[in-house]
């Protein structure tokens, strides 16, 4: 669990640096964006250690504590949620008509894809890495909104780009299902 917690702590860090101490971030200049990515990869490789453990590390992954039990309904839940997810990490860079109603499609795919993740995972690790994700994303919304007003909302989408985001939140969403099943996680349900 700690390795978890430090993993979320290096993310938060990295992630708010730019928004909590902007004057020490412009220091850095370019080379800044280096330590940022560092950081952010370093965070993910400790949240997954510890969430999952290493053979190679000889770690053992974060103990099972059961919190709660999820009814077997929830993964249909959650694989719709993912679906919503990746369309709207899609929406975001190819800026579909969504992006005219949601300010931040990408925070609100990360809090969407943590929801997901939080109905059908009821242990204590589980709530720590989801619940510490969505919270991040959370306060990154607040923040952003705080400091900065909502500029020019972008011209609608022609339809090409519509499909184009949910034909690749859908294959995406396929390779990423596929890859849980090979960790052993079987996302069907």
């Amino acid at each position: 669990m700690t390795l978890i917690v430090l993993g979320l702590a290096l993310w938060w860090a990295a992630h708010l640096w730019k928004r909590m101490a902007p004057a020490s971030r412009a220091r850095f200049g370019e080379p800044g964006k280096g330590i940022v990515t560092a950081l952010v990869l370093a965070g993910v490789v400790l949240m997954v250690v510890g969430f999952r453990g290493s053979v190679w590390l000889g770690i053992d992954g974060a103990e099972f504590v059961p919190v709660w039990d999820p009814p077997r309904f929830l993964v249909h839940v959650n694989n719709l949620l993912m679906l919503f997810a990746f369309y709207l990490y899609a929406a975001s860079g190819m800026k579909t008509r969504i992006t005219r109603v949601i300010r931040h499609p990408q925070l609100t795919a990360v809090k969407t894809w943590a929801v997901a993740h939080l109905l059908v995972n009821g242990d204590l690790a589980s709530i720590v890495l989801f619940g510490g994700i969505l919270a991040w994303a959370v306060v990154s919304v607040i923040l952003i909104n705080k400091a900065e007003p909502r500029g020019p909302l972008p011209e609608p989408a022609p339809v090409g780009k519509e499909i184009g985001a949910v034909v690749g939140a859908v294959v995406v969403m396929g390779v990423v299902m596929l890859v849980h099943n090979w960790l052993g996680v079987p996302p069907w349900g």
